[in-house]
């Protein structure tokens, strides 16, 4: 229901779950009124309304205690998670009727002619566009940073070792494409710390000075819309990129990457890959998620292959390490 997310961002404005998680046991609608400045006739409909969704626990009449999910939603990410969905997709999905009316259904193609552009009156694309909106953005990227947490690292499942055989003394190993501030390539490096040869994380100039400092690891800047400097790497690596863009755009990123390529190197691209049919509900949302905001999709294992195929690659193998979908799909040239 739309009104779940919405109260339960009502009550973080509050610094209610906050309050229960360290009270540690039931506090009295006046009590928690009191605290928050709040009437307590609207404090005790709140309260009411957030017990029926589960996330805090009533224990009599007018008193309420936190319970997992209380807690749960005292974390930081969690927190920006509830932000980013209700601040930023919540009304791009409300736009979406319609901007898809109005598109007469038509299949969305253009990054900065999209619901999201439609719900904030843009035209600029919407990672452009969040940029220009600290708190926005704040919420976006410790949620992203957030939903990584309890997830079964790629590195357990994908023979990355096996790739560090043979490299020639200068050979770069590892370069993280649109890595960000580098979580991924640092991982690499605490994963393999034997690995000598230079492991590189690459994103936009203004992401750079705030990579994290590693031993081993470089940041610098690239635009990966323009030709890949680094030639012949071992790995080229992209976390998530590719799902952000839709089949054209995501075939120019490819195909960048592709010049660079040496006769070992490898493309590794971290996504989903979706079933053909069957679709959990939770791939099925990212995948509207991604279409209303961004112009993009989570790809199904053909529609991977047919992007393969506009790019001139083709893919060796499909680790997936998650119930979720989430998978290394390692890319070479087709021959």
């Amino acid at each position: 229901m739309h009104l779940e997310p919405i109260m339960i961002r009502v009550g973080l404005d509050l610094n209610l779950f906050h309050i229960f998680s360290e009270e540690g046991g039931p506090l009295s609608v006046a009590e928690i009124a009191d605290r928050v400045g709040a009437a307590p006739t609207l404090t005790g409909r709140i309260l009411r309304y957030l017990n029926s969704v589960g996330v805090i626990s009533e224990t009599s009449k007018d008193h309420f205690e936190a319970n997992n999910i209380t807690l749960s939603l005292s974390d930081p990410g969690v927190r920006s998670a509830i932000y980013h969905n209700s601040m930023n997709v919540g009304p791009i999905a409300m736009a979406l009727p319609e901007f898809l009316a109005k598109h007469k259904y038509q299949d969305i193609t253009s990054p900065t002619a999209t619901a999201f552009g439609l719900a904030y009156n843009t035209e600029l694309p919407a990672f452009i566009w969040l940029q220009s909106e600290p708190e926005r953005f704040s919420h976006f990227n410790r949620y992203m940073q957030a939903e990584e947490t309890g997830l079964q690292p790629w590195l357990e499942t994908y023979p990355i070792e096996e790739k560090s055989l043979n490299l020639e003394p200068e050979q770069i190993f590892f370069v993280d494409v649109g890595g960000g501030i580098g979580h991924q390539a640092v991982g690499v490096k605490k994963w393999m710390p034997q690995i000598v040869n230079q492991i590189i994380v690459q994103d936009q100039e203004v992401v750079v000075p705030h990579a994290i400092q590693q031993n081993g690891v470089k940041a610098m800047a690239h635009d990966f819309f323009q030709p890949q400097p680094i030639q012949g790497a071992r790995i080229y690596y992209m976390r998530r990129i590719i799902h952000d863009w839709p089949d054209e755009k995501a075939a120019e990123i490819l195909k960048n990457t592709k010049a660079a390529l040496g006769p070992d190197s490898v493309i590794l691209i971290d996504d989903m890959v979706l079933p053909n049919a069957g679709v959990h509900w939770y791939g099925t949302v990212l995948d509207m998620t991604m279409m209303a905001g961004l112009a993009a999709q989570e790809r199904t294992e053909e529609q991977w292959n047919s992007l393969m195929e506009m790019a001139g690659l083709k893919i060796q193998k499909v680790y997936t390490y998650t119930s979720f979908y989430n998978s290394i799909l390692e890319c070479v040239p087709v021959a």
